[in-house]
């Protein structure tokens, strides 16, 4: 199970849950407009109805996620494995030769196709060997992974079940769903077996997470346990409404804590999934910072609201739509957004080619522009090379750095230069003391622009190496001898 650090720590964890809407004497299953008709219960025979309709709708669709990984471990080494007498009998049976184990864990998904495709959480799979999903009705299945994302912790998997025709939930609008309403939790906790728990809506757009780069999380107190993860929260129709991902804990446990990534973002995974089994996420090309009290009270604003773009890429959608820095982006598609992270959600549950409209503050003056989103431009072309030589750099994998490689890796998309990508863990530049992510920018007083650059120089051969290389935003000067 996942950490997270925070004044409580929180452990990933998923559950379903989902909304019932209760009438006025007996429970109904809400109508297209169900915000139209949501009500307060009026009694205790209200109060009592009960939750069973709507379980018996979705929990079949929800599955058990089984992961197995297998793990080498150093043995023990006996005190008498260096002892020749001790040797010449037991031989290699003292040496501690390294030992295999399984580690098994455990989660929940959630049918979204009826031909076997399932929802779950990437930290569910993550590093599998292999993959067993059990149904509801206790059927079991070997599972292959089509599409697994750290970066917004979803994964969809696959099952073959033949002509059958599984149970399946739909996808709800998140952007109908508010605070307050009701919501039903469906997993296996500790692996006791399908659980429902049941809680409201307590919070929506949750950015300050820390799970995920992709944050606005739907925030839950329905009961949400190890075992949940990749379960589903649905809605008063026993629609998805959103995946369960993490919970605020200290001990492991529920505290009422919990977060579910937003049906939207659900969606656009799976579309990838089962289109080209490659994840694009559409991109605008604007950053920006939270509009704290301060800068509010530096810019005349009434109150704190907004992101404060710093940097629009050139020749980006934000570009072409107008948008400059000192803008204020207020709302997205008239979501509200208070952050970077908001902001590149709601432009990432987008389909590439969609329109999004901003709502934007510049100069006290309120504007609409329109921005499409695209993939994000591989420009420069990655050009990935692995460095070779006697020289310090030897056997890092760099590329050069474009926005779809900031994407695919998680760094900043406004960086330029040539990034050290990874390297085996004997490799020269590894015990050299390099990293995956550092940027190198010189090499013997030589700038470093391209993949192309760096091979040349380093393939030239010295006496001795300067390399001057970023590392966390800092510059650190080496000297090595040749």
């Amino acid at each position: 199970m996942l950490r997270i650090a925070s004044k409580a720590s929180a452990f990933i964890a998923s559950a379903c849950a989902g909304a019932l809407l209760v009438g006025a004497g007996a429970i109904t299953v809400a109508p297209a407009h169900a915000a139209d008709f949501k009500q307060v219960p009026a009694s205790q025979a209200q109060v009592q109805l009960s939750f069973a309709p709507i379980v018996k709708r979705a929990a079949p669709a929800v599955v058990n996620v089984y992961s197995q990984k297998v793990v080498k471990t150093a043995a023990r080494r006996s005190p008498f494995a260096d002892d020749p007498f001790f040797r010449q009998f037991f031989g290699d049976q003292l040496g501690g030769a390294p030992q295999q184990r399984v580690e098994n864990s455990l989660g929940s998904g959630v049918i979204v196709r009826s031909n076997g495709i399932i929802v779950t959480n990437n930290h569910v799979v993550a590093g599998a060997d292999s993959l067993r999903v059990v149904l509801s009705d206790r059927r079991e299945f070997s599972a292959k992974v089509l599409v697994a994302d750290a970066r917004t912790d979803l994964a969809v998997l696959k099952i073959e079940i033949g002509a059958e025709k599984l149970p399946t939930v739909n996808f709800a609008d998140t952007r109908k769903t508010e605070v307050g309403d009701t919501v039903l939790a469906i997993g296996d906790p500790f692996g006791v077996g399908q659980t429902v728990t049941s809680g409201i809506v307590s919070a929506l757009a949750r950015s300050n997470v820390g799970i995920s780069d992709y944050a606005f999380f739907i925030q839950t107190d329905a009961a949400i346990n190890p075992g949940n993860s990749g379960g589903a929260l649905i809605n008063a129709n026993g629609d998805l409404i959103g995946i369960n991902t993490a919970i605020y804990s200290k001990g492991g446990g529920s505290n009422g804590i919990g977060f579910a990534i937003p049906s939207e973002m659900v969606s656009r995974v799976l579309d990838n999934a089962l289109s080209n089994g490659k994840l694009v996420r559409p991109w605008i090309g604007a950053m920006g910072q939270p509009v704290t009290q301060e800068i509010a009270t530096n810019l005349s604003l009434s109150k704190p609201e907004g992101v404060l773009l710093s940097q629009v890429y050139p020749g980006s959608p934000a570009d072409r739509a107008g948008l400059k820095s000192g803008d204020i982006v207020l709302s997205v598609d008239d979501q509200a957004v208070f952050d970077e992270k908001g902001m590149r959600y709601i432009a990432a549950t987008k389909r590439v080619g969609d329109q999004v409209k901003m709502n934007v503050l510049r100069k006290g003056q309120q504007l609409t522009l329109n921005t499409g989103v695209t993939a994000p431009p591989e420009s420069p072309n990655r050009d990935k090379r692995t460095l070779k030589g006697n020289q310090p750099l030897a056997g890092a994998a760099v590329v050069n750095l474009s926005p779809a490689v900031a994407d695919e890796i998680g760094t900043d998309p406004f960086k330029k230069g040539v990034m050290i990508i990874e390297m085996p863990g004997d490799a020269v530049a590894a015990r050299t003391g390099f990293r995956p992510g550092d940027i190198v920018l010189e090499i013997n007083g030589a700038k470093i622009a391209s993949t192309a650059d760096l091979d040349r120089v380093t393939q030239a051969g010295a006496a001795a190496w300067a390399v001057a290389i970023e590392r966390d935003g800092k510059r650190i000067d080496a000297q090595f001898r040749g």
